[in-house]
């Protein structure tokens, strides 16, 4: 049953590193752009649902946390990263590398660098007992809404015309334009999607693993992990790389402690040996 548990714990990391290596996968997908400051909104969205959740309550913050960063990512999108879809790859990479440092340091002048707690929600509190297996009740709400993200996004992507337009932009950039159709829209939709999924995981995960300026970039790593074992480009890829990670880290953390995180890297450099486009990697066209 302990077993089953680190097993359970391990699809609870694979869960939100899920919701922030889908996001990534999107904007490069789409834009050609790797972002960097990707882990910046995770770490925006865990403090202002510490801010907003004493006005609010919980509720309140869970909801309109992802969608004020998903309003900061459509300005971020508009102003600053539009200018470099056709520029050289390296120049976004410094762009949002100089984005994800300021975040960082803004976070830390306005709240201060110790960090900050934030209590379970008084009504997920609690354990779910079945036997000898036991299990949180708030760590089961978010495999819950992870679940219920994953099949929101793939219903977007498959079967509205949005996502068929999305997908089109993703495999022939050029013929989407020759029909006309602008994918700028579509880059600064996705981008507040991916967005605020990061923040949302950052809303989720605050009560669980405390609020501190740094999140961001400590989550980041695994998140391209992710993106990498399961292959730039592919939906579910990611999915199937996030919850393999998850898990990998579960029953490492079980069996041997001291290699838990070196197993995710382990697992990542066995993948790349085997397939160096990952599990489900694809031929991305440049965003034009």
């Amino acid at each position: 049953m302990f077993l089953l548990e680190q097993v359970l714990n391990g699809l609870l990391i694979g869960a939100y590193y899920l919701l922030i290596a889908l996001g990534l996968s999107l904007i490069f997908s789409l834009g050609g752009i790797v972002n960097l400051a990707h882990g910046a909104f995770y770490a925006i969205g865990a403090y202002l649902a510490v801010a907003l959740a004493p006005h609010i309550g919980f509720g309140g913050a869970f909801v309109a946390a992802p969608v004020l960063v998903a309003v900061l990512g459509l300005l971020i999108e508009r102003f600053l990263l539009r200018r470099f879809y056709r520029a050289d790859p390296i120049l976004s990479l410094l762009l949002t590398f100089g984005l994800a440092m300021v975040a960082e340091q803004s976070l830390r002048m306005v709240f201060g660098a110790p960090p900050l707690p934030f209590a379970i929600p008084d009504m997920f509190r609690g354990q779910l007992i079945l036997g000898e297996f036991i299990f949180s009740q708030y760590r089961l709400m978010i495999l819950c809404v992870a679940v219920l993200c994953v099949a929101g996004l793939w219903f977007l992507l498959q079967r509205t015309h949005f996502g068929r337009v999305v997908r089109a932009g993703v495999q022939n950039p050029d013929m989407v334009g020759a029909l006309g159709i602008s994918l700028r829209p579509y880059m600064s939709a996705v981008v507040a999607i991916a967005v605020g999924l990061a923040a949302l995981a950052g809303v989720m995960l605050a009560p669980v693993t405390g609020v501190h300026p740094a999140m961001g970039a400590e989550i980041l790593t695994f998140a391209f992990v992710v993106v990498v074992i399961g292959g730039l480009g592919s939906f579910w890829g990611v999915v199937v790389a996030a919850l393999i990670v998850g898990v990998v880290r579960g029953i490492a953390a079980f069996y041997f402690p001291p290699a838990t995180e070196a197993s995710v890297y382990m697992l990542m450099l066995l993948v790349l040996l085997l397939r160096p486009r990952g599990l489900f990697g694809e031929r991305i066209v440049k965003f034009e």
